[in-house]
């Protein structure tokens, strides 16, 4: 009997937790930017903070997800303590709205919910309409697990053996706390553990006092999650905003533990539904805590970040500086991260890109040095992006989504290609014209200058591509494509040309002069491939290949070679 009982009792509550974790995500696939753009414009005060935490955790079912998004824009400088901390105290009270709602016999609706889920879901590609009805059928599978909760709970009122044991775990209040807590951290769900507390206090497992212990736990396990989650251990400042909402809720619990039995008393005269009671402490609980902090916020956020301070150190260039493994829940957000890492990574491309020309150029050792040490950067980052892109086509993508995933690791290795070609072909020129004290002639060192400014303005013009999918600004990348070949061709040339009038430096330079020219060629031809997909979605990449192919077959101007 027992074992039966609990088996049940550990499928509803797994029912309950796949139902909230489908309303979450189904939220944030349908609203993920526009909630983050929400957040970010309401951290103006912390009265609006406040309300905007509270809106954002109702929504999304879950305060953990607040925190982290919270966290994130903490860690990125993009929003003062005191305004984040506001955002925690109103994500504490927007996680008791659905718990209050849910403390009401609603469980009719739950076939509704599966119906019009259902025909939502179906709806074909998808949609925002699609993600919506993901949430429905999300509640109404946290609507069908409360259901199975009491069912099984409710026969189980006669077994003396399991109404023994949960006496004795939960006698004493500080126990209570504790196995909230904990039982709390490992859902990650202050909702799912308070809703359980309902079903075992309405079933008259837990005495109302036992079941009021149990909720503080539960609110203190909720906080426990960010702390471990969304800090970073090299960052101490990133710890300001989990510590502080941590602090919150031990102060608060700290206030009304030692009043908790006359608290049940007062509660259970006024609310005799025992479910509902809990639901109602569990609401009190929050917005009294919130009342009570959100006027010494700002005294709070001086004192952690007085204990609290950045650490003083060199940022590791390697170490990726955008993607968020909390955004992986939602597609567009995690795809923006991880174009932006691409961005910074070509940053540091562009920067090899022009140490190495300057190396060669003034024949000094050290910018070839820095280059090494540069490519290794874009190595990591490269390695960094593609294990997260990966991570995220785990989950399930729309086509579009799929198909953008794609283009940011295309763009990345090919970024990663001309990085190599930079360290393994012009450094190592340069390093040659450097042993050797070797001087282009004025005429090829200007040549050269003119192929590398034209490589680096359409390495500038690849990142806006790559950015905005501008087709226009694609078909001049490709235009720049073809007209760089043709200037490599005339350089060619004109170098030859030099050759035969029997210039020394020409004649000294010759091979190294006609390398740099084919390295920055094929380091421009990895440049343009960004704009292969853009034109490809706008229908046009057909028609260029085909100009191209006709443009191949006519006859080229001579070139000789070293």
């Amino acid at each position: 009997m027992g074992s039966i009982v609990l088996l049940d009792l550990m499928g509803g509550v797994a029912l309950l937790l796949w139902g909230l974790h489908m309303v979450h995500s189904g939220i944030l696939r349908a609203f993920g930017p526009d909630l983050r753009l929400f957040l970010a414009k309401a951290l103006h005060n912390r009265f609006s903070a406040f309300a905007a935490g509270l809106g954002l955790t109702a929504l999304l079912q879950s305060s953990t997800a607040t925190a982290l998004i919270t966290s994130s824009f903490a860690a990125e400088g993009l929003v003062s303590l005191a305004p984040a901390l506001a955002i925690m105290l109103g994500a504490n009270v927007g996680t008791t709205l659905i718990v209050q709602v849910l403390s009401f016999n609603v469980a009719a609706v739950a076939p509704v919910l599966f119906i019009v889920g259902l025909v939502a879901f179906r709806s074909g590609p998808r949609s925002r309409i699609k993600d919506l009805g993901r949430v429905s059928i999300g509640l109404g599978l946290m609507l069908l697990a409360l259901h199975i909760l009491l069912d099984t709970l409710a026969p189980a009122e006669s077994a003396p053996g399991v109404r023994v044991f949960m006496a004795a775990i939960t006698g004493d209040p500080v126990l209570c706390i504790l196995i909230g807590a904990v039982v709390t951290w490992l859902v990650h769900s202050s909702v799912a553990s308070v809703l359980l507390v309902m079903s075992l206090a309405y079933s008259q497992f837990i005495s109302p006092y036992a079941a009021f212990a149990l909720v503080l736990g539960a609110n203190l396990g909720s906080a426990i999650n960010p702390l471990l989650e969304g800090a970073r251990r090299d960052n101490p400042a990133s710890y300001r905003l989990p510590i502080g909402n941590l602090v919150n809720r031990l102060i608060g619990i700290a206030l009304v533990a030692p009043f908790l039995r006359p608290i049940t008393e007062h509660v259970e005269a006024w609310q005799p539904d025992l479910a509902k009671a809990t639901a109602l402490f569990h609401i009190a609980f929050n917005v009294a805590t919130a009342a009570l902090f959100i006027g010494v916020l700002d005294t709070m956020a001086r004192l952690l970040e007085r204990l609290l301070p950045k650490r003083a150190q060199e940022t590791d260039p390697s170490r990726p500086r955008y993607i968020d493994e909390s955004a992986l829940e939602t597609p567009s957000l995690a795809l923006a991260d991880a174009a932006r890492e691409v961005l910074y990574m070509g940053d540091h491309v562009e920067a090899m890109l022009r140490k190495v020309m300057a190396a060669m150029t003034t024949n000094d050792r050290a910018l070839v040095d820095q280059v090494s040490k540069m490519d290794n950067t874009v190595d990591s980052l490269n390695e960094a992006i593609k294990l997260y892109v990966t991570k995220l086509t785990r989950g399930s993508l729309d086509e579009r989504e799929g198909q953008r995933a794609m283009e940011i690791v295309a763009f990345a290795i090919n970024l990663e290609h001309v990085g190599d070609i930079i360290d393994k072909n012009l450094s190592e020129l340069a390093t040659k014209k450097i042993k050797h004290r070797m001087h282009f002639s004025a005429e090829g060192a200007e040549e050269l200058s003119a192929f590398h400014r034209r490589t680096i303005d359409s390495l500038r013009l690849a990142f806006g591509v790559f950015m905005s999918g501008d087709a226009s600004e694609a078909r001049k990348l490709l235009t720049e494509k073809a007209a760089l070949r043709a200037a490599e061709l005339a350089a060619v040339d004109r170098h030859l040309e030099r050759l035969r009038e029997g210039r020394p430096e020409t004649i000294e330079t010759t091979s190294l002069h006609l390398d740099v020219l084919r390295d920055l060629r094929r380091i421009h031809s990895h440049i343009c491939s960004v704009a292969y997909p853009v034109l490809d979605a706008a229908g046009e990449l057909a028609a260029i290949r085909e100009a191209a192919a006709a443009a191949a077959e006519l006859p080229a101007p001579a070139a000789g070679g070293s």
